[in-house]
């Protein structure tokens, strides 16, 4: 994770990250679930999927791996099935955005692969 983003993004721009990945998250989530109940076993999948790839987005875990899977799953439901091709739209670019940009300092991602500091204490001198 450290080779996909040199920093983790902290203060506003990481509030922001936070905040695209609180929304998409709970938009994937609410529409995952939807379509899990009422969709034939294809849509089940796609549903899956993404209700699973919302709840990552939203804690922040494996980020560019759930947003490229948003990407995917939603441009392929807009070449194939169109319920709402905007929302389509704006999910596979939001999910893409958060894969190329990363998901910010308050993610979970920061926490297991951010750079650590290690604090070491001071060197003394053994002159007499």
């Amino acid at each position: 994770m450290r080779r996909l983003y040199s920093t983790f993004a902290g203060s506003w721009p990481g509030a922001g990250l936070l905040l695209l990945r609180l929304v998409v998250g709970s938009v994937l989530l609410r529409g995952g679930a939807n379509a899990w109940i009422d969709g034939p076993w294809h849509a089940t999948l796609s549903s899956a999927a993404l209700a699973t790839s919302g709840l990552l987005l939203m804690a922040g875990l494996w980020t560019p791996l759930a947003g490229a899977t948003v990407a995917m799953i939603e441009i392929a439901r807009l070449l194939t099935i169109v319920p709402d091709p905007l929302v389509g739209l704006m999910a596979a670019t939001m999910g893409a955005a958060l894969a190329m940009l990363g998901p910010g300092r308050w993610s979970v991602d920061a926490r297991l692969f951010g750079w650590k500091r290690i604090e070491a204490p001071p060197r003394r001198s053994n002159s007499l």
